[in-house]
């Protein structure tokens, strides 16, 4: 008989949170941690997908969630450290939303956010500087043909804190991406937002066993309060 080296995959009927608070409570593998200089990527943080009073789209995990976002995008300001805020929306035909815009078609599918909107809108929430770089995409990744390459590398960024929604989309992609470019990446638990804690938790511990370190947001906030 053959001996087992690798692991066949395992069915332990835990929850997605009970695998995610098992991984956090004991690391297998050494952090990226933080580097010099950071960027706040905060990610489709509009109506869309914040309004639960307004839209059937939007989903609310932390009630705080966007709380924490101004307070670590106000932190990073202070220390001179760019912030960025990206949204999805698309042109009048949805001409520009690609094989993504095809599998539904309804008054909330992703492709019928229009540009200016109320969908389109950030949450007003939101505490946005003038100086913030603020543009809307159209693909998952905040990084997909977008400035945002180019804004980090001319600030010499090599940390990216991603927050936003949802975990198991936008963020997910965005923090691959980071990773992808080079960049140590760091995602907040309390900043990001889904639809069903499985999805959250499950994407969460895939993120921090592969492509970043998933963090509570005080680490974040102690990180910057002393540089």
């Amino acid at each position: 008989m053959t001996e087992l080296i690798g692991t066949k995959m395992v069915s332990d009927g835990k929850t997605a949170r009970e695998i995610f608070e098992g991984v956090v409570a004991n690391p297998a593998r050494k952090k990226f941690g933080f580097g010099e200089k950071l960027a706040i990527v905060n990610v489709d943080v509009q109506q869309a997908y914040t309004r639960t009073d307004m839209f059937k789209t939007a989903y609310e995990t932390d009630p705080r969630q966007i709380e924490y976002i101004n307070t670590i995008s106000r932190l990073a300001r202070e220390k001179g450290m760019p912030v960025i805020w990206s949204r999805v929306a698309y042109k009048a035909d949805a001409g520009d939303a690609g094989v993504w815009g095809t599998r539904t078609d309804t008054e909330d599918s992703l492709q019928n956010i229009k540009y200016d909107s109320e969908r389109h809108q950030f949450d007003p929430r939101c505490e946005i500087d003038q100086d913030d770089l603020q543009f809307t995409k159209r693909m998952p990744s905040v990084f997909f043909e977008t400035p945002l390459a180019s804004y980090l590398t001319f600030h010499k960024v090599d940390t990216v804190v991603v927050t936003g929604g949802s975990t198991s989309g936008c963020v997910r992609a965005t923090a691959v991406d980071s990773l992808s470019h080079g960049y140590r990446t760091i995602v907040p638990v309390e900043t990001c937002a889904d639809k069903h804690e499985s999805y959250h938790f499950a994407n969460l511990t895939d993120l921090q066993l592969k492509y970043a370190d998933v963090e509570p947001v005080q680490a974040v906030i102690d990180w910057l309060e002393a540089r």
